[in-house]
């Protein structure tokens, strides 16, 4: 052990004639671990809130969404998406055609956001006709049996009296509009669609009858009270627009290319069309939970420069206790560099002891937080139901380098101080 070290531990183990250094050495150690662990936990919430929100962003929604810059929607739509995807880099290819609705079962009715799709595709670039918890979203298929039968309304009637059935179209919705409804599957809800028929009366907006065959949960509050499935074909008759649709959405190999493979297909798809991807859907999203990991980095770091201060003192008092010492340590030949160092290095070690516990507790903490999903959320707010916890090796590189270099500069005053003690005049009374 270099002389230096040696004495530096010597000092910091050695009985105090004054208690309040030692007690004051003992605050700065805790306050050191306390700030550590709040940065660690506040990083790894962070980044876990970034990541989950990413992720299902990322699989309930498509990478890149070509969409027409009028609002007519697409028509001939099958042969530009058979060209479309063999656009380098697409994976998939889907179609959808979007309309707002409303809801209703009984007296009980919510605002919903409707996408007809072609099931085995859009599969192939959503997540979310897989997060089924009830039912089974196979009942979309066009092949599908047991649908229920609906009545046709009377101007539908069939010629010879009797009165035709039609099947009742399928559809799947999110658990929170489920709930909101108090529908389940097997139930029947009433779909209503602004876009309505132009009658003598006026304008009357068209309804369909839906059998609930599904019901996801994605854990992303905004798609599980607002989205509904239903097949195109149904859609479309729905909102009185044959063979229309409204968006073509992509996979990409790499989602974090997703811009640049949208300007390639904007190119491949001509003029009139354009695309967005989930970065510029969700891009005030992200921007604001980086600025809330870098403001919450400041403000957690205070804790650590409070407890460097706390080590400022306890050395500045620990030079004035041992001023005889140094006197004595100078007149056997130790230099001033020596003598800097020694007290460089205790501050280094109570900060290095301070860090390395509040690395464990941070970690340990966001393990288990993160592990059992104790602490829960209200996903109307946070869009997600409980507290993530995303911890990075990373993140504790940062985190100890910013303590310890804090703790170095605290140690620079006493260090310095204890490098000027006079031997001579420390020892005259002596």
């Amino acid at each position: 052990m270099r002389f230096e070290l040696f004495i530096a531990t010597r000092y910091l183990r050695a009985k105090r004639r004054q208690a309040v250094v030692g007690v004051i050495t003992a605050i700065s150690v805790i306050g050191v671990a306390a700030g550590v662990a709040s940065l660690i936990i506040a990083l790894a919430i962070t980044n876990g809130m970034r990541r989950d929100l990413q992720d299902r962003l990322v699989g309930s929604t498509a990478h890149v969404d070509l969409m027409r810059v009028a609002a007519d929607g697409i028509r001939d739509w099958r042969p530009l998406l058979d060209r479309l995807r063999k656009v380098p880099h697409v994976t998939a290819a889907a179609p959808g055609l979007y309309g707002q609705v409303l809801v209703s079962r009984g007296a009980r009715s919510g605002g919903a956001l409707i996408k007809g799709v072609i099931p085995e595709e859009e599969r192939t670039v959503s997540d979310l006709l897989q997060a089924v918890k009830g039912g089974s979203s196979a009942a979309l298929e066009p092949a599908a049996v047991g649908t229920k039968l609906l009545p046709m309304s009377t101007h539908e009637d069939h010629p010879q009296g009797g009165q035709a059935f039609q099947p009742m179209p399928p559809i799947v919705i999110g658990s929170d509009l489920a709930e909101t409804l108090g529908a389940s599957v097997g139930d029947t809800v009433l779909v209503t669609s602004p876009q309505g028929e132009l009658t003598p009366m006026g304008l009357i907006p068209r309804y369909q009858r839906c059998d609930v065959v599904a019901i996801f949960k994605s854990g992303f509050y905004q798609y599980d009270s607002s989205y509904t499935f239903m097949r195109l074909a149904d859609a479309q008759r729905l909102f009185s627009e044959p063979d229309l649709i409204s968006v073509i959405s992509f996979k990409v190999d790499d989602l974090y290319h997703a811009d640049r493979v949208g300007r390639a297909i904007e190119a491949e798809a001509g003029k009139g069309f354009q695309t967005t991807n989930w970065m510029e859907q969700n891009r005030e999203l992200f921007r604001a939970l980086k600025l809330e990991q870098i403001v919450t980095f400041i403000v957690l770091a205070l804790i650590v420069c409070v407890a460097a201060l706390n080590i400022l003192i306890a050395l500045t008092m620990m030079v004035m206790e041992k001023t005889r010492d140094i006197a004595v340590l100078m007149s056997f030949g130790v230099r001033e560099e020596q003598v800097r160092r020694i007290f460089l290095l205790q501050g280094l070690l109570i900060s290095v002891i301070g860090t390395v516990l509040g690395l464990v507790l941070g970690y340990t903490l966001s393990w288990v937080g993160g592990h059992y999903r104790f602490i829960h959320l209200d996903a109307a707010v946070y869009s997600i139901d409980y507290l993530p916890f995303a911890p990075r090796v990373w993140d504790a590189v940062i985190v100890a380098a910013v303590s310890l270099g804090v703790s170095l500069i605290a140690t620079l005053y006493p260090s310095g101080s204890a490098a000027k003690v006079l031997p001579a005049e420390a020892l005259r009374y002596e």
